[in-house]
């Protein structure tokens, strides 16, 4: 029989690695000649910051207001190498280009954006969801399935009815992986890859079901002409006049040529503070092409495509 006796010593249990070493602990007690060197040398790299950063508050202590500012850190973003399409506000070439273009007819107020969401042929349950939540934050936008036709014959049966841009969703494995996104009737017709999708049941601590108000729009970090041509082919998805009153917005955000979506909401808590519930889905656009005119995968004439490798040589070069 056994038999376990309560006075007894608990073992020794070693502490697991990511513990911290007590304030007590000595460099030198640790056997491994190689590992005690490592800690050896990184607990006197931190020394060496905190050194100095005691000395430059120091100085910067001393000298007041004559001060230099404070160093901003270096990123890939604001080490990012000049490109030579980047728009100016004031440019009237620009202006000229962008008065004439496709969108025009939609920042003249001549056209209302009406979308037709379609997928690929035999769409599973992930990516019917994902249209259907796709629907609910574009404003007029109609869900069809495809039944196997060619987006050839698609398209005119679109612009005969009506509608200003062909959405078609296309999947791999059951995961929405990338979009087709049509302007009608003259193009221009942009290729993205889909990633990191999350359903509104996926995402924790979301609000309430979007509502049929007209969102907001943000566009952020578009700064070249392609970049420009993207904002505008997404801002010509919704609605001139967003509805305030249902305090919806959604955002196209653009960092390193990836296009991050997300859909909130904005409450006011009081007369200062506000506060943002993310309503879903949420998903990452990567340009793959853009392609004149509507639609036409053999003899169509492409302004831009994503070459492999391109930016291998810089990583500070980007294209948005």
């Amino acid at each position: 029989m056994n038999v376990k006796c309560c006075n007894c010593e608990p073992e020794h249990v070693d502490a697991p690695a990511e513990f911290s070493f007590p304030p007590t602990f000595s460099v030198s007690e640790i056997k491994n000649k190689q590992r005690r060197h490592l800690m050896f040398m990184k607990l006197k790299q931190e020394k060496r910051k905190v050194a100095m950063k005691k000395k430059k508050k120091k100085e910067r202590d001393a000298l007041g207001d004559k001060a230099p500012p404070k160093e901003v850190p270096k990123t890939i973003e604001n080490q990012r190498v000049y490109d030579e399409t980047t728009v100016n506000p004031e440019d009237e070439e620009v202006a000229f280009d962008e008065g004439t273009d496709e969108f025009s007819a939609y920042f003249n107020r001549l056209t209302n954006p009406k979308v037709l969401i379609t997928t690929s042929d035999r769409p599973r349950g992930r990516t019917v969801r994902f249209c259907n939540q796709l629907a609910t934050v574009i404003p007029d936008a109609h869900v069809y399935y495809r039944r196997g036709l060619a987006l050839k014959k698609v398209i005119p049966q679109c612009i005969a009815r009506g509608f200003t841009y062909l959405m078609v969703i296309n999947e791999d494995r059951k995961v929405p992986n990338g979009m087709v996104l049509c302007h009608l009737p003259d193009g221009p017709t942009a290729h993205f890859k889909v990633s990191s999708v999350r359903l509104r049941k996926e995402m924790k601590r979301r609000g309430k079901d979007p509502t049929e108000h007209s969102p907001e729009v943000i566009l952020n970090n578009f700064t070249t002409r392609l970049g420009h041509s993207m904002g505008r082919l997404f801002a010509a998805l919704f609605p001139h006049d967003p509805q305030f009153v249902g305090r919806q917005v959604a955002t196209f955000h653009n960092q390193r040529d990836f296009i991050f979506f997300r859909f909130h909401r904005y409450i006011f808590k009081n007369e200062k503070r506000v506060g943002i519930q993310e309503l879903g889905p949420r998903f990452t656009l990567k340009l793959r092409s853009l392609q004149k005119g509507t639609f036409d995968s053999k003899f169509g004439e492409y302004e831009w495509v994503l070459k492999r490798h391109e930016n291998d040589v810089c990583r500070r070069r980007f294209n948005l």
